[in-house]
């Protein structure tokens, strides 16, 4: 595995020298643009549409457009100069609990392995945040840029997932036509829980592939061997207007796993579905009782 950073993991004063490695890997299959005259691969010119001429890379220069047309240029020394002496450092700023991150901060994961030197810190730190059940939330420099992670363990790693800043995350608010209100019908809402309870199970990856990704390869080989490739048709698609219809027919696809007499009859789905919900809330009153009875 090709080390692609080298630093070290800091808090407090423990310093770990540690190497990164990327953890995950694109699959997408590249496909280069062609001249559909001869055949030849394409290739991209930087152009002054100005000057009408093609630029070298040695003439070209950075900035920002604060107008429309108009730039501040920025050199390459003044952006060095705004690198921080800990851009070799990964420093973890506080300890958090995973639950309390919502996924979509995350951005990207690497793996941190030990350096050449330091392994019983490495192992003291990955112990101790088992231990704890905390990540680490840390910044890092990584090509000229600052960014905020999460410290955490992956199957004995230590592993960092570079996470967005608050700002980067664009509020909800701003998707349209989101509903003003929630109310739904009572026995939807039961036969829609009866559903998610039936389809529910382990996550397992192993089981999710890339479909469109492996149809790709199927045509680049079949193309490969001179051979015609045929497209499988597409399963019939239902037009299920009604919900409470399209409902009733989710659950009838699902109902091996159910009751036969429940999946015979909406209303006694969304009966068990009702006296589950009661019974879980009931639950949940019994438990916060006997919390607070604890703690007084």
């Amino acid at each position: 595995m090709h080390t692609i950073w080298k630093g070290a993991i800091s808090f407090g004063l423990v310093n770990i020298p540690v190497k990164m490695y990327a953890a995950t890997e694109e699959k997408d299959i590249s496909l280069r643009y062609l001249h559909d005259r001869c055949g030849s691969p394409l290739t991209y010119v930087r152009k002054c549409p100005v000057c009408d001429e093609e630029v070298a890379w040695e003439e070209i220069k950075k900035g920002y457009e604060y107008e429309k047309g108009k730039f501040v240029l920025i050199d390459k020394e003044e952006l060095e100069q705004l690198k921080t002496d800990s851009s070799r450092e990964i420093q973890i700023l506080d300890f958090v609990h995973l639950s309390e991150i919502d996924p979509i901060y995350f951005q990207k994961t690497y793996y941190l392995g030990p350096g050449d030197t330091g392994h019983g810190a490495y192992n003291l730190l990955m112990r101790a945040l088992q231990n704890t059940g905390k990540i680490g939330i840390a910044k890092v420099t990584m090509r000229s840029k600052t960014t905020l992670a999460a410290i955490r363990i992956i199957d004995g790693c230590i592993a960092m997932e570079t996470i967005f800043y608050p700002d980067e995350i664009r509020p909800v608010q701003q998707v349209p036509n989101l509903p003003d209100e929630t109310n739904v019908s009572e026995k939807e809402l039961a036969m829609a829980e009866m559903l998610i309870e039936q389809l529910t199970t382990p996550f397992d990856p192993g089981k999710y592939q890339d479909d469109y990704r492996l149809q790709l390869m199927q045509l680049i080989e079949t193309k490969m061997k001179g051979e015609e490739f045929k497209v499988a048709p597409e399963a019939p698609q239902t037009n299920v207007v009604d919900l409470m219809a399209a409902l009733q027919a989710s659950l009838e696809a699902v109902k091996p796993k159910l009751d036969p007499v429940a999946a015979a009859d909406p209303g006694t789905v969304a009966e068990t579905a009702g006296a589950s919900a009661k019974k879980t809330t009931k639950g949940r009153t019994t438990r916060k009782k006997a919390a607070d009875k604890a703690t007084s």
